[in-house]
C-alpha cells in the first residue's frame, strides 16, 4: 500500500499531500512544465515529516549528476524516468539506496525489468505526464520479481478500478490530480489518496479471507 504524489512545485502542495495521507512526493528535476530546482526543493524537504519518502525524477541524466542532486536537494531517493541503463541505474544505486526505474508498459525495458539493480519499477504509458492510460494487461510482462508502482492516467475516478485490476505494490499520480501544470487540485487529490486507499484496503481484506492465495494473481502481492 504506497502512494505517491509526483510533480510537486511548492509547499503549500506538498504539505497538503502529506496531511491526505500520501506516502511519498515526488519533485520533478528533469525539463518538464513542474520542472522545480533543486534549492527550492530542498526548502520544502525541510518542512516535511521524516516519515514522507521524497523522491527526485530524472530524465537520461548523467549518474553522478542524479547523486550530486539528490544531495542538494535533500530528497532521499530517487526516480529514473528515461532510457537509462542497468548499468546507469547500478551506478546511482552505489551512493542512493532507494531508486525507482521507471518503464513504459509493453517495451523490452519492461519485459527485462528484472535486468536493472533495483526491484522498484514504475510502469507508465508512453507519453509521461499526458495523463494517458493504457492497457493494463501489458502489465503481465513485467517479471513478478518487480514491486510495480502504477502510473500513467490515473485519476480519483479510475484509481480504485485500476487498483482492483492490477492490484500494485503502490500507485504514482501527478496530473491526475492537478487544476493546472505543477498545481494540485485540493478535492481531487483527497479524492484520489482516499480512494486508493480503499481500493487497497479491500485487496488486502480478499488476501487475508485467503480467497485469493499469495501468488496466483498474475502480478507481485510482495511487500504490499
Amino acid at each position: 500500500m504506497f502512494i505517491k504524489i509526483c510533480g510537486i512545485t511548492n509547499e503549500q502542495d506538498a504539505l497538503l499531500a502529506v496531511a491526505l495521507g500520501a506516502d511519498a512526493l515526488g519533485f520533478v528535476f528533469a525539463p518538464s512544465p513542474r520542472q522545480v530546482a533543486p534549492q527550492r526543493v530542498r526548502e520544502i524537504v525541510r518542512r516535511l515529516p521524516q516519515s514522507v519518502l521524497t523522491v527526485g525524477v530524472f530524465r537520461d541524466e548523467h549518474p553522478q549528476r542524479v547523486i550530486d542532486t539528490v544531495r542538494e536537494s535533500g530528497v532521499f531517493g530517487a526516480q529514473l524516468h528515461g532510457h537509462e541503463s542497468p548499468a546507469n541505474v547500478a551506478e546511482v544505486m552505489v551512493e542512493i539506496s532507494w531508486v525507482i526505474k521507471a518503464v513504459v508498459a509493453g517495451s523490452i525495458e519492461a519485459q527485462r525489468a528484472d535486468d536493472y539493480l533495483t526491484n522498484l519499477i514504475l510502469v507508465d504509458s508512453p507519453t509521461p505526464g499526458s495523463g494517458s492510460t493504457y492497457d493494463y494487461e501489458l502489465l503481465r510482462q513485467i517479471p513478478t520479481t518487480a514491486r510495480v508502482l502504477l502510473a500513467g492516467g490515473l485519476t480519483d475516478q479510475n484509481v480504485g478500478v485500476a487498483i482492483a485490476q492490477v492490484a500494485p505494490w503502490g500507485v504514482d499520480v501527478s496530473s491526475g490530480v492537478e487544476k493546472s501544470h505543477g498545481y494540485k487540485d485540493p478535492v481531487k487529490l483527497k479524492k484520489f489518496i482516499e480512494n486508493a486507499r480503499a481500493a487497497f484496503e479491500d485487496l488486502n481484506q480478499i488476501a487475508d479471507s485467503e480467497s485469493l492465495k499469495k501468488g496466483d494473481h498474475p502480478f507481485n502481492w510482495e511487500n504490499q
